[in-house]
Order: C-alpha cells, then structure tokens, then sequence
C-alpha cells in the first residue's frame, strides 16, 4: 500500500498498525512527522520498547539486524524496530534481510524504515516487498506553486485561516524551506488572535515573531545553508536586532555539537549523547551533517571564535561584530570559509 506523508499522519485511530513501514524521501520534515505518526501510534498501541539502526556505512552488520527480528521481546509484547537507512541502499545484503522480513514478518515487531535520499531508481524488490505487507509512503519535494496550499492546509490543521495574499506572503518569506514554514505557522497559532490574517496582519504578525529567527538562522548553518545564513542575519541586523542577543542560542549550539564530536571522535556512543543533550529525532540528522563537516577540533576552534565575536560586541575587542558573526556561521555552513577566520582552521 502507497500513503502520502500526510494521509499517513491523519489515518484514524482505530487504524492497526501494519508490520512495515518505509517513509522515504527528500523532504525531511514530512519524513519526520510520517514516522513521528507511527511512533505516536505504536505507545497508544502500547508498544513501549524501542530498538533503532543507523545503516549508515558499509560497516553495518546486517545479521545484527536479522537477528533482532528473531529475538523475544524483553519489556513488552510488541517491539518498535526501527531502521534508518539514509541513503535508500540497503545494498543486496540488507535488501535480503528486509524481504525475508516482510515475506513473514515477526509477530511481536513492527518494522520502521527512514530514509533522507529516494527516488524512481531506489524502488526495487525490497521496497516492493514493503509494499506488499505495509505502507510505503514517499516524501517528494514540494514544488513551489504547490507551496501555498500546503501552507493553507497547515494553517487549517492549527485551526487558522489566512486569504490567499497572506499565505503567498509566507511563501515569499520561507523559500521553499518547509521546516521555517512549519515553524511559521506554530508561531502563528501562538501569535494570532483567531480571525482570518490578511496580508497586512500576517505581516505584523511575521515581524512580531523575528526575535525566533535565530533559531531559522542557526538551523541554516548546521544544515549547511550558506547563502540563507547570510540573507536572514542581514534581515535580523535591519530589524535592528543585537549580537549579544542573538550569540546565547550560537554558543550553546556550538557547545552542544562540540560535546557530540567529541563522544563521535573517541567511538563512544552518540545516540546516547543525542539522548543526554535532549536533541529531538527530528533535530539528529541536522547535526550529523554538521559533525561530517568539522572534527571535534574545529568545533572547539568554532566555539573559541564564538567567544571574540562576544568580546567585539562588547568593545573589547577591535572589529564588527556582525560581519565576526556572520563569518563564524558560514564557517559552520561550509568549511571552506573556515579561512575567514582569524583562527586556525587546522
């Protein structure tokens, strides 16, 4: 069976979950609000144990995998196994695990299968074999004349109403980044007063809300998005924001990646450090993209720059401290501007 993210999300209570899900595709957000659904429907299902695998590398030992699926449960009757598989290959290996999986499933497992890359190419037998016993459900990109009804439909579900000139207006500003665009729209619910937005009130609305950009403007560094890393702090400096008043939320983002890299560096176990630094799901595969782009050095070299961009705010130390911050986020972006820095980039 073939769902759309959403239908996936909205399916009814009384709805049994299958043995198998694969939720692919290239736009994350509805990758991560399909697979938060099944999550969500598992606890009230009264599933409570939970196993997770990144295949993430040819490293990964797939019979660790089989052998999960033959284990008994130890705290409950149903387990949650749950596969992440980013590249959408699980190679001829873990294609066989998945299709043996699914020729006769484990009574006691549900099977829950990410993936961030997808596409005509990556569908094969093991997929179809998905198919044949769960739901695949294919997150594609939202084009951009398709940008609007999904934000009306987004408005709708947070019980707002918005004209057409309002919604476009949102559009505009978000870019076709559907997780700003979520983010938008949550602020909203907070923000609105319950009647329809027009464009004029939207506006107000968009602007009362700049003070969270920091968080739009972080989450662009760490995803590796320069260009907008640069387009939003401009924006923020022509509100008239601070430095000092942004810098708290980069240096507490900079020490908890830093801490990551570390455990990352020494072997150790970074889902735990995900767990211990409350990173959400949704959050995780931002920061392992940001961990492939620097060793845990440079987050310290990161961090430590983090500090002169503090002491420039303040008149202690000689220089803008914009152009500091913004040279500092886009190091984070992309590491071939590491050599904007003052410091050695090692």
């Amino acid at each position: 069976m073939e769902l759309r993210p959403e239908q996936l999300a909205s399916q009814p209570a009384s709805q049994a979950l299958v043995p198998v899900y694969l939720i692919a595709g290239p736009e994350t957000l509805r990758v991560l609000e399909a697979a938060d659904a099944v999550r969500a429907k598992a606890r009230a299902e009264g599933i409570s144990e939970r196993e997770v695998f990144d295949a993430d590398g040819r490293d990964f030992d797939w019979n660790q995998l089989d052998a999960t699926f033959n284990a008994p449960s130890l705290f409950s009757a149903r387990r949650l196994v749950e596969l992440r598989l980013p590249t959408g290959k699980p190679g001829k290996e873990g294609a066989e695990v998945i299709s043996q999986f699914c020729a006769n499933p484990a009574p006691d497992v549900i099977l829950l299968i990410t993936c961030n890359e997808w596409s005509k190419a990556h569908q094969g037998k093991w997929a179809d074999a998905v198919s044949r016993v769960g739901v695949l459900s294919v997150a594609w990109a939202i084009k951009p004349h398709e940008l609007p009804d999904w934000i009306e439909r987004r408005l709708r579900a947070r019980g707002l109403r918005a004209d057409r000139d309002a919604v476009q207006s949102l559009a505009d500003r978000v870019e076709g980044n559907l997780l700003a665009a979520a983010q938008e729209v949550d602020k909203l619910a907070l923000l609105s007063d319950g009647e329809t937005l027009d464009l004029e009130r939207m506006q107000a609305l968009v602007a009362d809300a700049a003070r969270f950009d920091v968080f739009r403007v972080l989450d662009a560094a760490m995803n590796g998005q320069g260009a907008q890393v640069s387009r939003m702090l401009a924006g923020l400096r022509a509100e008239g924001e601070a430095v000092p008043a942004l810098l708290g939320m980069v240096v507490m983002e900079l020490q908890r990646t830093a801490a990551l890299a570390r455990v990352s560096a020494r072997g150790g176990n970074i889902a735990s450090e995900f767990k211990a630094q409350r990173i959400w799901d949704s959050k995780q595969p931002m920061y392992r993209r940001a961990l492939q782009r620097h060793d845990a050095r440079r987050w310290e070299l990161l961090l430590a720059q983090a500090g002169r961009v503090d002491r420039m705010a303040k008149g202690r130390e000689a220089g803008d401290a914009w152009v500091a911050l913004e040279r500092l986020l886009l190091a984070v972006a992309e590491p071939r501007a590491l050599r904007l820095l003052s410091v050695s980039a090692g």
